[in-house]
């Protein structure tokens, strides 16, 4: 059999090798047994008519049946569609009706908020579950198990529709252009920071922390096993956890969030130093901007083997840098790995090198907005450039330097302050476990900027500790960009991959205004 980047060629040469492994409950799928599983998955999907560039969704934890039916997907045509567990009934409702899935699996886990999908949707879509199934929902494990374990005809490569996370408005399902290629079409995106930049392989150990509705995780996940490495997969992050496995199974690589680093930065270093990461060869991070200090840390903690990169859902074009170029380019996000970055202004005019403006990809990649063309067109320019809606700029070697997203950009007495600078430096505080940045209405300068915090476990709420991180501010920024005040939680509103939905605080703040 031709060398291919899918898991069926690495049933054909390493059948017992492990492909994937929870590392709860150490339950195992070897390559021979993706391989099977997923062909009768894939059969089972004929079966009820669901063919070539039809919808499936799905509302799954972490488990090895969420990556059979990614497979069995992605080797048949078919379109799918991971639902965050982090949505409401409603949210998730809404996403299961908007993709026009013909086909909806859950599990048990979310019998209660599967129910309400249920209700909520209606009738038009076949109802599935896992293990033991609730009343108005069939058997996925009793239809499988009757299917044939041989590919089905005509094998043509799938693509998945993942929605944006919400964080700035209604949830969009984001559908690539993707070639009619065999079924060894992985990331374009994705594939090369792996391979290429973190050097993974079929040698390769893959620990995965992060939950796999989202995209860059589910996407790693799946290159993984498209190399032929074993990738072990965790339930749920915990940063003393993670460094166990990493010890335990020698994990050479991994791809995280930054809010990963912070967490496992912050335990007690005495704890932390306990633990032999000596295996890592690459970790890749992902998804939101790293402070400085924090990868400056992670760097001298695991050594240079700290890759990034910058893209979205859309896969309409990626940068990204190794350690080393981090360390003579810090605070950037990388070059581009195909095609170029331009930087624009409001009116479509490129900007020369040093000045800020909005990042657009000229990588020929397409994609559209499902259901909504006017948000699609606005993404493009004429000349077919698109972007995912950031500010930044580049340097002359051409490394780009995210400065925030446009909808959070503070316009204070008409001056611009781009909140990720003080996000970035409060976060470092001892006492900061998290942390928000973002204007609010001021009746004189239109809007003042904001902190919202989650302190530390050791750490009390009181005017005093206000005033010294605001201090911490002005002693590190200009006073335009110090916050006027903080405001302190128990807990921010972030996604299962890190993301902060950052609109949850500012819509109370600007509820009522004009």
């Amino acid at each position: 059999m031709k060398p291919i980047k899918h898991p069926a060629y690495h049933a054909t040469i390493t059948p017992d090798k492990i492909a994937y492994q929870m590392a709860g409950s150490s339950d195992a799928l070897t390559f021979a047994g993706l391989e099977a599983a997923s062909n009768q998955a894939a059969h089972a999907l004929r079966h009820m008519g669901i063919g070539p560039g039809d919808h499936i969704a799905f509302f799954l934890e972490n488990r090895l049946s969420l990556l059979v039916l990614v497979w069995a997907a992605q080797r048949s045509g078919v379109i799918f569609t991971p639902i965050s567990r982090y949505l409401t009934s409603a949210e998730a409702a809404f996403i299961l009706a908007d993709c026009g899935a013909k086909l909806f699996v859950t599990s048990p886990k979310y019998r209660e908020i599967a129910q309400e999908i249920r209700q909520t949707v209606g009738n038009g879509i076949d109802y599935f579950m896992l293990d033991t199934p609730l009343q108005g929902y069939q058997s996925w494990d009793t239809l499988t198990e009757t299917m044939p374990t041989t590919p089905v005809d005509g094998e043509r490569a799938g693509a998945a529709m993942l929605y944006s996370s919400g964080t700035t408005g209604k949830p969009k399902g984001i559908l690539r252009k993707t070639p009619d290629a065999g079924i060894e079409h992985l990331s374009p995106v994705v594939l090369p920071v792996c391979e290429d930049l973190a050097g993974m392989s079929a040698a390769s150990t893959y620990l995965s922390p992060a939950p796999l509705y989202h995209s860059a995780p589910l996407a790693a996940a799946m290159v993984a096993a498209g190399l032929g490495a074993s990738t072990i997969v965790m339930e749920r992050f915990d940063a003393e956890d993670f460094l166990s496995i990493v010890q335990t199974q020698r994990v050479t690589h991994t791809q995280v969030v930054p809010t990963m680093f912070i967490r496992m930065l912050k335990l007690p270093k005495e704890l932390r130093d306990t633990y032999d990461t000596s295996s890592m060869q690459g970790a890749i991070h992902i998804a939101a901007p790293c402070p400085e200090q924090i990868k400056r840390q992670m760097i001298d903690w695991w050594g240079p083997i700290v890759v990034e990169y910058y893209g979205g859902t859309e896969g309409n074009g990626v940068t990204a840098l190794t350690s080393p170029e981090w360390l003579t380019h810090p605070g950037s996000v990388g070059k581009a790995l195909f095609g170029a970055v331009r930087i624009l202004d409001a009116a479509g005019v490129e900007q020369p090198r040093g000045q800020t403006g909005n990042v657009f990809f000229d990588a020929g990649q397409v994609f559209h907005y499902h259901g909504d063309a006017a948000k699609t067109e606005k993404a493009f320019t004429p000349e077919g450039w698109s972007t995912l809606g950031d500010i930044g700029w580049m340097d002359e070697d051409g490394y780009l330097y995210l400065t925030d997203r446009r909808e959070y950009t503070i316009i204070t007495g008409g001056v611009n302050v781009y909140p990720q600078e003080a996000e970035d430096l409060l976060v470092t505080h001892p006492g900061v476990a998290d942390v928000a940045v973002f204007g609010v209405p001021n009746p004189e300068l239109g809007e003042e900027v904001k902190a919202v915090v989650q302190l530390a476990p050791n750490q009390t709420a009181s005017p005093d500790l206000e005033q010294t991180l605001i201090k911490f501010c002005r002693q590190h920024l200009s006073a335009i960009k110090t916050p006027e005040s903080i405001e302190f939680r128990t807990e921010m509103p972030r996604t299962e991959t890190g993301k902060l939905i950052k609109r949850h605080l500012k819509d109370e703040y600007w509820r009522g205004t004009a």
